[in-house]
């Protein structure tokens, strides 16, 4: 591929990406969430500290209730989330993070800036802190949508 052309770059800014959602994996499989899979950090984020009914988790992930409804199942299996009833509303049960979920949802944080410190060492600190700007600039913050997991799948 030649410098500049104009399909390169959206497969470079996900090509970064893949390879830091790969090696978070890693990492947490290393430390003990072997199960977990990026649409499940989609899904965790997305049921929040205040938890979430599955519709409202459908719809934070741009997929149908029935979708979030496998996805909140599959995390409660795992141990991530529990479903307990909504004090506000006695007719609906309400996701929540258990403390595997949080402490999943912990370490993800800290690999994620035990890697971009890897990136600053590697390509040095103020390109990382340029390049960070730059996507900002570029990436408005409404951009940004844990629908990423659905837009991705077509959903």
């Amino acid at each position: 591929m030649a410098d500049g052309d104009g399909h390169e770059l959206p497969l470079l800014l996900f090509a970064g990406f893949r390879t830091l959602i790969d090696q978070l994996h890693t990492q947490l499989a290393d430390e003990g969430h072997p199960e977990v899979r990026p649409a499940y950090g989609f899904a965790l984020q997305a049921v929040g500290r205040d938890g979430a009914t599955a519709g409202e988790v459908g719809r934070r992930l741009g997929v149908s209730k029935q979708a979030a409804g496998k996805t909140v199942e599959r995390l409660e299996v795992l141990g991530y989330v529990e479903r307990v009833d909504d004090p506000q509303d006695g007719r609906r049960k309400l996701v929540q993070l258990t403390p595997r979920g949080i402490d999943v949802l912990w370490r993800s944080a800290e690999i994620f800036d035990r890697l971009r410190a890897e990136w600053a060492e590697k390509l040095g600190a103020d390109r990382v802190a340029a390049l960070e700007a730059d996507l900002r600039e570029m990436a408005k913050p409404t951009n940004f949508r844990l629908d990423a997991a659905g837009w991705l799948g077509g959903a």
